[in-house]
């Protein structure tokens, strides 16, 4: 929840404070000095990697998950990890079933070697992202980046995401894309939630499709932005409980992007990523 300070400031600090202010995403001072504050955290920024739901079926092969699939010399995680820190994330939690969280510790170890920290946190039986994401309830304690953890995203586009988040009064702001943007998934159904966007504002959060999704429909596109105060509502799916709750009280914005969304479902999936 955001609260009321009184700050003093050098004249010549409040003109640049006020030089942001663009009346039409940052309206006013509060605003600004927001966005400003959360730019100038940027390298102590913390991100989350979903790897949870049953192990057996994030399986792509005997001994491989979807996070650590092969992407030509790299993997999934690694790709992800790379991005995370080129953008200042720094602490990085990975969330999942042991036996996955197992096979990531094998391949990336604490995240040393990759300039940043990773902590992992078994999700034993979760029955959904939602209620993965809540067994961080306490443990983090700012503006924070959640991503699946079997997606390959760009990194420009989380620059913008997190920037985007800022703008607006949001307890969490989506990624979204267009329905005919989604590449892999070639084994397994994705199932997605279709939305209505007024401007920036998530209205309508519908629930999920495997199939029958309008072509061009606007669709969450697994990354998104939250305050912590997510992890206060309750649901088992962040898409089919926590999103639509958001939507209704005009805490849920979007950001659209044009880039494909690239899911790692199978080795046949892997195999066509271009890196």
């Amino acid at each position: 929840m955001k609260k009321r300070l009184t700050i003093t400031l050098d004249e010549k600090i409040l003109k640049n404070v006020d030089s942001v202010i663009d009346l039409l995403y940052i309206r006013n001072r509060s605003q600004a000095i927001e966005f400003l504050v959360g730019k100038s955290l940027g390298e102590n920024k913390v991100a989350v990697i979903l790897a949870s739901g049953p192990s057996e079926q994030l399986k792509v092969s005997k001994n491989e998950y979807r996070p650590t699939a092969r992407i030509k010399e790299s993997s999934v995680i690694e790709m992800a990890i790379k991005n995370l820190r080129e953008n200042g994330f720094k602490r990085i939690y990975v969330l999942g079933e042991q036996p996955v969280l197992t096979s990531i510790f094998n391949l990336i170890g604490d995240g040393g070697r990759y300039g940043v920290k990773i902590e992992f946190v078994e999700n034993e039986n979760s029955s959904g992202t939602a209620a993965s994401l809540r067994s961080l309830k306490g443990v983090i304690k700012s503006t924070f980046l959640v991503v699946a953890g079997d997606t390959i995203f760009n990194k420009e586009g989380i620059t913008k995401l997190w920037t985007h988040h800022f703008k607006h009064p949001a307890i969490a702001t989506i990624m979204v894309t267009s329905s005919n943007l989604i590449l892999g998934g070639s084994n397994v159904p994705i199932r997605k939630s279709p939305l209505k966007v007024e401007g920036n504002t998530i209205t309508k959060v519908f629930p999920r499709l495997t199939k029958g999704l309008k072509d061009s429909a606007i669709i969450f596109a697994s990354i998104f932005v939250a305050e912590p105060e997510i992890m206060e509502y309750s649901g088992n799916w962040l898409e089919d409980d926590v999103f639509p709750k958001l939507a209704d009280k005009g805490f849920l914005y979007s950001y659209l992007s044009s880039e494909e969304e690239f899911h790692i479902h199978s080795k046949e999936d892997a195999r066509f990523v271009k890196i």
